[in-house]
């Protein structure tokens, strides 16, 4: 899936289970995706290369939280009710143009 924000299209990948929601970024370099936490509100940057942008987003995918630019090493919780947040993790800098109460949307890859 993906989430267009103004004329950007970044691809999104969601964290279905455990271990995708284990590992995250852990140990990449040149992220040029994002990664969606569904019913999360705490995440580590723990053995990260390169720093993030991080989004929380409510039930209706509303930003309630946003940080930039999150060092290594770090922990963001995000205080919401964990089974109404999503934490949707980027590239850093990419973030620029999301505000605070905006609605995300996500969309399914074009079918060709």
């Amino acid at each position: 899936m993906f989430l267009k924000v103004n004329k950007n299209k970044i691809n999104v990948v969601v964290a279905k289970n455990m271990a995708d929601r284990f590992k995250g970024f852990m140990g990449k370099t040149n992220i040029d995706y994002g990664m969606l936490f569904p019913k999360c509100n705490a995440i580590h940057t723990f053995f990260m290369k390169e720093n993030i942008d991080i989004v929380g987003l409510n039930e209706e995918n509303q930003v309630i939280y946003i940080y930039r630019n999150l060092p290594k090493n770090q922990i963001v919780r995000i205080k919401n009710d964990i089974k109404k947040t999503s934490i949707l993790e980027l590239p850093k800098d990419t973030s620029k143009e999301i505000t605070m109460g905006s609605i995300l949307l996500f969309e399914d890859e074009d079918i060709i």
